[in-house]
């Protein structure tokens, strides 16, 4: 079975913001594994092949926070 992984760069300012895309991200369905830095204010989450990119962009954007750039399985996307 494929999997999707999509990129996420999202402002985020602290320990909490930070929290908050990982708590979105572990109740989302479908996620196999996900990786959120402060450092370099990314998101990288895989998901199993019937999570879509639009899904898991409105879930991180649930939290508050700017999401600027995103990519899908290495192709840009619009946010």
């Amino acid at each position: 079975m494929a999997e999707h992984e999509y990129k996420f760069n999202v402002t985020m300012t602290c320990g909490g913001c930070s929290g908050a895309v990982e708590r979105v991200l572990k109740k989302l369905d479908g996620v196999k594994s996900y990786d959120v830095s402060l450092d370099t204010q990314t998101a990288i989450v895989k998901t199993e092949e019937n999570v879509d990119y639009s899904t898991v962009l409105e879930k991180i954007k649930k939290t508050g926070k700017k999401v600027n750039s995103a990519e899908a399985d290495g192709v840009v996307q619009s946010v």
